[in-house]
């Protein structure tokens, strides 16, 4: 009789997590999800428990419970723009937690995998694109947790030749995306018609590497089965969109007929993320592109 593999989730309650769970699901794996708050919406199938990811005592406790056959660490505190412009620290638990997972995946569970997640924002800022080669250039806490996660990772592999990888996700959007986050905001400011506070966001002209959140859960998915064990892989739209164009057909999309004019140019340039690597090694195809997230995110706000 053929019996469903344990998959561990972290974070199964954000974004991703959602999305992947349900995704997994479909895929015959039992879906074990790691939350803080017990009390939010939960999946039907999805088990759920709390667990202190910094003790790793108790940590390793349960994980030998369940036996994971794979575990993805989507389970960290990440900040939005107006977080980093303020310094908000977010170091020391996401490191410690993250340190735990490798160590209890290093030379005892060397045949289970470990997928940790990485962010655009370890490169800084860039207006060029960035491959695997690419330097990493961290400018605030954040972005130094996941630097120097992935590098004691890489230690540990090198030592125990471990199978772990890190999935360096840039921005992607969904209808599960938290609100504190800037498309959801964007929304919300467009459906309140604050012609203010959207201007405010025109002026930054800002731009990056958006994507949909389902295709970079797609990838999960074939990261997680895939016999290959990289070292990092990057999950990027490859393009540059700036947020004004999305301001734009939003405002599109509301029958608003607004038009705003930068009046003192600037740009804010986040790296655009090099995916053909990450294509080629998976079979990954991108599917669906931030405007559909954008409208899927105009019709979930009403």
């Amino acid at each position: 009789m053929y019996k469903k593999k344990n998959i561990i989730i972290t974070g199964a309650q954000g974004q991703d997590g959602i999305i992947l769970s349900k995704l997994l699901i479909k895929k015959k794996f039992n879906v074990i999800g790691i939350i803080k708050n017990k009390n939010l919406n939960k999946i039907s199938k999805v088990k759920y428990h709390k667990v202190n990811l910094l003790n790793f005592k108790d940590l390793s406790k349960f994980l030998d419970t369940y036996k994971p056959y794979s575990l993805i660490h989507l389970g960290t505190e990440n900040p939005n723009y107006l977080e980093l412009k303020k310094n908000k620290d977010f170091y020391k638990k996401n490191l410690k937690a993250t340190k735990n997972l490798i160590d209890y995946f290093s030379c005892n569970k060397i045949k289970k995998k470990l997928i940790l997640i990485g962010s655009s924002q370890m490169y800084g800022i860039s207006k060029n694109k960035v491959s695997l080669r690419s330097n990493f250039n961290p400018t605030n806490s954040y972005a130094k947790f996941r630097v120097e996660a992935y590098n004691y990772m890489m230690k540990v592999k090198k030592k125990y030749k471990s199978n772990m990888v890190t999935a360096i996700f840039f921005n992607h959007d969904s209808i599960h995306r938290k609100k504190k986050f800037l498309i959801p905001r964007l929304v919300k400011l467009i459906k309140k018609k604050n012609i203010i506070k959207i201007n405010d966001i025109f002026q930054e002209n800002i731009s990056g590497d958006f994507s949909h959140a389902d295709d970079f859960c797609e990838g999960l998915y074939k990261l997680m089965i895939s016999k290959k064990n990289p070292n990092k892989l990057i999950f990027s739209s490859n393009k540059r969109i700036y947020m004004n164009d999305i301001i734009k057909f939003l405002l599109n999309l509301n029958g608003i007929n607004k038009k705003f004019i930068i009046k003192k140019p600037k740009s804010l340039f986040t790296p655009i993320g090099d995916n053909n690597y990450t294509k080629k090694i998976l079979n990954w195809k991108i599917k669906k592109n931030i405007f559909f997230a954008a409208r899927e995110l105009n019709k979930f706000y009403r």
